[in-house]
């Protein structure tokens, strides 16, 4: 497989970059530093970055590929790998603002748009445009269940296979959103942990010498990808950043990505400089990372992921530590919120938006509830929530809560005995 930079010449990355020592890399198939075995991520050429300008944005494709002078791949459309996702809703949400008290707009960002219904479309599209490059020939990951269903639809469109890896007690809708493109998918009776344990191993053997597993050997590309969403949301706000995110976490990358995306663009001189409060939002059955941040220590303690927020249940957290720093460094806070809140979070933003969020979803409006309640965020400052899924992947969290309000005879007699006549 190509491993060289010549590949990435239309590019600004010029390297991989170790988050813990500094160690830089050549940009190849590589996600751990060889030298204290910290995690990468790109590494850019400022002055090419700084050249980038509004108007080349607004005149790009509208999907994510506005953004590739920003990106480490994707400038020459021939070689993407993509469905085309990304400016998906930002959604003013007056009523549910009025709900909890909110002075300033209040807005979701509904990335359930996106064509396979979740964020995960934007990360896919950026690692295996990288993994078309880099020449391999098999597409995979390990997967809570979303991130399954972009890979599996990515290599359908471009007809490359694909073999991906998930628990084997995932909802039965993401299960079969992802089996219905054609691809393997290997059930693993164990948790998500494992899962991406096991697909660690499967990367240093020959039989998966030429599969890229997208959050495992070019998970630093896989992670550029969330940047898209902090890129779109300060563009959709007139190029200004909101004072307050609030972005659900399993292993915290996205979190910590859409704070680098904000600050890049205050770098390269696209917004005006800003202050922003980052806020990170978990599941009581999986909340290392809040749990720490609550303790005021660095130390994250892995844990056995339980409850309905599924595609949150990473127990061990590759970028916790990370997302604490962002956390830290913004001055916002970390909640968590249990299977019941979480439920009515669903409703709650269904009720006022007419956004229907997966349970992941849930946890963030009910995070958001929960932070204003006991004074951790601000509703006098303008604030965005990531919606970051369907709620018709996780149909099952809702499903006795919710149902017909009336059952009627197809007569006027039977309407008014229901009180629908007054």
């Amino acid at each position: 497989m190509t491993s060289t930079l010549s590949i990435f010449t239309d590019s600004p990355a010029r390297h991989l970059v170790c988050r813990g020592c500094g160690a830089t890399f050549p940009l190849a198939a590589q996600h751990a530093c060889f030298e204290c075995f910290g995690p990468l991520e790109v590494g850019y050429d400022a002055e090419a970055l700084a050249k980038v300008t509004r108007a080349e944005i607004e005149a790009g494709p509208k999907n994510i590929w506005r953004y590739a002078p920003l990106l480490p791949v994707g400038k020459d459309p021939a070689g993407r790998v993509t469905l085309d996702p990304g400016l998906t809703p930002l959604v003013k949400a007056d009523v549910l603002a009025a709900e909890l008290g909110f002075t300033a707009p209040l807005w979701v960002k509904d990335d359930s748009a996106n064509p396979t219904h979740s964020f995960k479309d934007r990360v896919v599209s950026v690692a295996l445009t990288a993994a078309k490059a880099l020449g391999f020939t098999r597409y995979s990951c390990a997967s809570t269940g979303n991130l399954a269903n972009s890979v599996a639809a990515h290599a359908a469109r471009a007809g490359v296979p694909s073999t991906v890896f998930i628990p084997a007690d995932l909802e039965p809708g993401k299960v079969l959103m992802t089996a219905v493109y054609g691809g393997e998918v290997v059930a693993i009776e164990g948790s998500y942990d494992e899962v991406n344990r096991l697909c660690s191993e499967l990367t240093e053997t020959d039989e998966f010498e030429n599969t890229a597993f997208v959050n495992v050997n070019v998970r630093p590309f896989y992670a550029e990808g969330s940047k898209t969403l902090g890129y779109e949301v300060a563009e959709q706000l007139g190029w200004r950043i909101p004072a307050q995110v609030v972005i659900p976490m399993a292993s915290g990358e996205l979190l910590t990505k859409v704070d680098k995306a904000f600050s890049e663009l205050v770098e390269i001189g696209l917004v005006p400089p800003s202050e922003w409060k980052v806020f990170g939002a978990q599941s009581a059955g999986c909340n290392p990372i809040a749990t720490a941040l609550h303790k005021g220590v660095d130390e994250i303690v892995p844990v056995k992921p339980t409850g309905i927020a599924k595609s949150l249940n990473i127990g061990d957290p590759a970028a916790g530590i990370y997302a604490l720093e962002s956390v830290r460094r913004t001055g916002g806070w970390m909640e968590y919120v249990d299977d019941d809140e979480i439920r009515a979070g669903i409703q709650l933003l269904a009720r006022t938006t007419g956004v229907f969020a997966e349970t992941a979803g849930g946890v963030t409006t009910a995070v958001l509830q929960k932070l204003v309640q006991t004074g951790k965020l601000d509703p006098t400052a303008e604030t965005v929530i990531f919606n970051t899924g369907d709620g018709l992947k996780t149909l099952d969290a809702v499903a006795d809560r919710v149902g017909f309000t009336h059952r009627v005879k197809p007569s006027l007699k039977s309407a008014r005995e229901a009180g629908l006549l007054g």
